[in-house]
């Protein structure tokens, strides 16, 4: 209370200062006042760095209100009738020290556009003096320090735009003076403390408050934000607010989009929250830990076309009127605890697009009318109760791409879907579905994921499947029987068969083309004839394999294949000469071999194996086999003799993401398709730590292990090696490998047990490689320290960026390779607890390729990547 009155009593006196200074410098008897516009914007030039050359337009010899980038209105026709003058300078590359000195006396200034540029300095004070501004926007420009408590000294001020820069500190008081406002935008910053309630008692004609991406705040949601009854964008998400949800949010009765999406709030949502807010459009109050019922007057939003609450603790039924909606595109419930039965749809009035309501309790059916939703694309509710029979017009949609009803009890057959067009995934696995597998799938031209392991299916793979450019096909442990078509087991990226014992095929346990001969005498006689050659020949082979490893010493071999490979053990050590080497690494060196098909396949060969015993090998090798995602290289097999473990996986053409960084010509990659790179590389990552079970350490990841694929999608190799080589084995390995260092997280060698967010410090590193276009040990010739070093020397020098970031992307990019660049040293950071998870990494990118920060408040819209 005593802060409170300090600053009520201090703001006057502050306020009265700063005007008297203004109007000083305003006097119609200053010299420099009587300079020409044309003058003063001149001198604003001349202390900006312009390399593109984008204000060269700017000269005597034309009206400063016809040169690009500037704008001039008059309010009236008359000759002397006042010009209001906007400065669109956004986007243009411009750095340098900014002075507004001059800018701020050019006569009817009332907006000034700096977005989006780089000028890595402090906001200059002496835009307090701009006191015609109706308009900045500084966002995106590379701004740093506190926010200056001088720019409450605006009085016209009606749009501050703030957004995405790097301000710390806390959000001085004295802004709630700037009474006109109604754009307030501070989000992206490192803004932290607690918000001081005076910030928003006088701020009651705010429509946009955007405090989003501030981390470091350590603040409950303010009550007087509430009695803002102007507010139409409420934006808090991702900004460290705890507590409840203020009864005072009930009142914001002009409010059309309301996100409060990954705090830590708490508690209830208010009683009766959603009754006075009919203009609401977009609710997100997602990742928290809310609890308890949801407020059925929700159902009266009648505008409402977002209802996102996933990630939280809400138990009870979801509102009822939430599905008759008119207008309602997105219901996201997931990972709650909600319960009862699913309310049939409204026919031919419902506009859903998304219906996600996996990890819950609802029970009962499907609801039979789901077909009607000719607009629903996804629908969703794994992992809950639900029983029943499959609808068969389930996907009568026209739009439909996504079924996920895994993990259910479901029962009865599965229906023809022969009306999905557009269906991408289907996933029915964990229920208790009977009969065969619809042959009419094989007719859907954009299938790419199946999975419908663990049911009761009878009958065959249908060979109608072999139509598909499948991604994935799981169906395993069922009661399925007879021939797997061969092309669904060689060319998928992703099968699973096992658990069906009744089925044949290359790569099977069952071979269907040598049928048992139990009552023939002769034929069993020379079954068993071949049989003891086979094995003769198998011992021959062996011995001689080992006299070619080890000299006179015997030492036996094993071949295991997890794919159709078609190699010997022979062929397979033979290929092992300088003339192959493709690669080195800490383990051992990488060969490329060419097999009598024309196939072409990678072998990393592990010399320091630590002598494991090949049962213990075999088991790690399977486990790692197992792991399939599109961006994590596919594992063909691997070959074992003592002490040496040699690991075989698809040669990609394009090599690895070290060959291009290193390559002789520059490394000129389009910034596009760096993050597209990044993005496989942290979907591939996020796979290993948080989707397989049980979770893989990469332990190894560099460039070198990353793959490219003749698009330039990459694939994660050399993940798990140490479960394979032993603890010791590798620690021996990884502390030799001093080429590669910088990879290593620092706590590594201090750790007692390794950690994901050390792989996470190897993937910081990659993403600098792609930021700067240098590799990752020795970027620059004149200086030999480590990428991470190097960026670190620079980053917090003047103009630091521009001598970081790669000079050969064009400058419209320079946006998004900054939130790169803050995203690589998050992730290098030296304390491991500063690191982000995978999973937040991934959903960094997302933002990164896909949204772009709204200079007008837009409706929100979701980017769904399939899996």
């Amino acid at each position: 209370m005593a802060s409170a009155a300090a600053v009520g009593t201090s703001l006057p006196l502050f306020l009265l200062l700063v005007s008297t200074l203004i109007a000083a410098s305003a006097s119609p008897s200053s010299a420099a006042e009587a300079q020409a516009p044309q003058e003063l914007l001149l001198d604003f030039k001349a202390s900006l760095r312009d390399p593109s050359g984008a204000l060269s337009g700017w000269s005597r010899s034309a009206p400063y209100c016809n040169w690009p980038h500037v704008a001039c209105t008059s309010a009236a026709a008359a000759a002397n009738a006042a010009v209001s003058v906007s400065l669109s300078l956004q986007g243009l590359g411009l750095s340098g020290e900014l002075s507004a000195a001059s800018l701020c006396r050019v006569p009817g200034l009332v907006a000034l556009s700096l977005a989006s540029n780089g000028f890595n300095q402090t906001i200059p004070l002496d835009l307090a003096r701009c006191a015609s501004l109706a308009s900045l926007n500084l966002s995106a420009g590379a701004f740093w320090g506190p926010l200056p408590e001088q720019l409450a000294a605006l009085p016209a001020l009606v749009s501050l735009d703030l957004s995405g820069n790097s301000f710390e500190g806390q959000v001085p008081a004295e802004l709630a003076a700037l009474g006109s406002l109604e754009v307030l935008d501070l989000g992206g910053n490192r803004l932290s403390g607690v918000l001081h309630p005076a910030l928003f008692r006088n701020l009651t004609s705010l429509h946009l408050l955007d405090l989003s991406g501030n981390q470091f705040l350590e603040s409950e949601l303010p009550p007087e934000i509430g009695r803002m009854s102007s507010l139409r964008w409420l934006y808090l998400q991702g900004s460290g607010f705890t507590g409840a949800i203020p009864e005072s949010f009930l009142g914001l009765e002009q409010l059309q989009v309301l996100d409060l999406s990954m705090n830590s709030l708490t508690g209830a949502v208010p009683p009766g929250f959603g009754l006075k807010l009919q203009k609401l459009m977009a609710l997100d109050l997602s990742q928290n830990g809310l609890s308890g019922p949801f407020p059925e007057e929700i159902g009266k939003c009648s505008m409402l076309q977002r209802f996102e609450v996933h990630d939280n603790a809400f138990t009870g039924e979801l509102p009822g009127g939430l599905w008759s909606l008119p207008d309602l595109r997105v219901i996201r419930a997931q990972n709650n605890r909600f319960t009862g039965r699913l309310p049939e749809f409204p026919s031919g009035q419902s506009r859903l697009e998304q219906v996600q309501l996996d990890n819950n309790s609802f029970s009962g059916g499907i609801p039979q009318s789901i077909g009607q939703v000719r607009t629903l694309y996804r629908f969703s509710a794994s992992l809950n109760e639900l029983n029943g029979s499959l609808p068969e017009n389930i996907c009568d949609s026209p739009e439909m791409s996504t079924i996920n009803i895994s993990r259910n009890s479901l029962s009865g057959t599965i229906p023809e879907f022969r009306s999905c067009r557009r269906l991408v995934s289907l996933y029915l696995a964990g229920n208790g579905f009977t009969g065969p597998i619809p042959a009419s799938l094989g007719d859907l031209p954009v299938l790419t994921y199946i999975d419908m392991s663990s049911n009761d299916l009878t009958g065959g793979v249908p060979a109608e499947l072999q139509n598909l450019k499948l991604a994935l096909l799981n169906v395993s442990y069922n009661n399925l029987s007879g021939r797997v078509p061969p092309s669904l087991i060689s060319e998928l990226p992703a099968v699973f068969l096992q658990g069906n014992p009744g089925l044949c095929g290359p790569g099977l346990p069952n071979d269907c083309d040598a049928p048992l001969r139990k009552h023939q005498a002769l034929a069993l006689a020379a079954t068993v004839a071949s049989f003891l050659t086979g094995v003769a020949l198998l011992a021959v082979g062996a011995f001689a394999v080992c006299r070619r490893l080890h000299g006179s010493e015997p030492s036996p071999w094993k071949l295991v294949l997890f794919h159709p490979v078609k190699i010997t053990g022979e062929e397979l050590l033979a290929g092992f000469h300088d003339k192959s080497i493709i690669g080195r690494g800490a383990f051992g060196k990488i060969y490329l071999i060419e097999l009598q098909d024309g196939q072409n396949i990678a072998v990393k060969r592990l010399v320091n194996s630590g002598k494991l015993p090949f049962r213990a090998v075999k088991n790690e090798m399977k486990a790692l086999a197992k792991v399939r995602h599109k961006n994590i290289a596919k594992m063909l097999g691997f070959c074992y003799s003592d002490g040496e473990v040699s690991i075989m996986y698809d040669y990609l053409q394009m090599g690895s993401l070290q060959d291009l960084i290193c390559a002789h010509q520059k490394f000129t990659m389009a910034w596009k398709g760096r993050v597209r790179i990044a993005m496989g590389v942290a979907l591939g990552l996020a796979h290993l730590h948080h989707d397989h079970t049980p979770q893989v350490l990469h332990r190894d990841l560099k460039a070198s292990n990353v793959l490219l694929d003749d698009e330039f999608e990459p694939r994660i190799a050399g993940f798990g090696v140490d479960r394979v080589v032993g603890e010791m084995a590798y620690q021996t390995s990884m502390a030799s490998d001093l080429n590669y260092k910088c990879y290593v997280a620092p706590e590594q060698s201090r750790a007692k047990n390794p950690t994901h967010l050390m792989d996470v410090h190897s993937f910081g590193v990659i993403l600098l490689e792609l930021v700067t276009g240098k590799p990752a040990e020795q970027p620059a010739s004149d200086d030999s320290v480590d990428i991470v070093r190097w960026v670190r020397r620079r980053i917090n020098v003047a103009d630091g960026a521009s001598q970081i970031l790669d000079p050969s992307i064009s400058r419209t990019a320079q946006q998004g390779m900054q939130a790169a660049l803050e995203l690589a040293l998050r992730c290098t950071s030296v304390m491991p607890n500063q690191r982000p998870a995978m999973d937040e990494v991934v959903r960094s990118l997302q933002q990164l390729c896909f949204s772009v920060h709204p200079q007008t408040p837009p409706q929100p819209t979701e980017i769904v990547l399939e899996p």
